[in-house]
């Protein structure tokens, strides 16, 4: 699995967390820094909010086009 760990511009930022829940963290993601480890933290977590809000649109959008239609439609 490969993950863009950043868009654009870094920036560099000093924050304080628990010894174990970062050890914790760099157990589960197998990074090999702690940097990585929180990018993934939070790029994973960004993915997942994103994912959810697509999911609360359920039943409230409307398509004039079949599923088939769809998988057939020129780009």
């Amino acid at each position: 699995m490969h993950i863009k760990l950043y868009k654009g511009d870094a920036m560099r930022s000093t924050v304080t967390i628990e010894k174990t829940m970062l050890d914790e963290l760099l157990t589960e993601t197998h990074a090999k820094s702690k940097a990585s480890a929180v990018k993934v933290a939070i790029s994973d977590y960004l993915r997942r909010r994103r994912k959810d809000k697509i999911k609360s649109m359920k039943g409230k959008l409307e398509f004039d086009l079949t599923a088939e239609e769809l998988r057939h439609f020129e780009r």
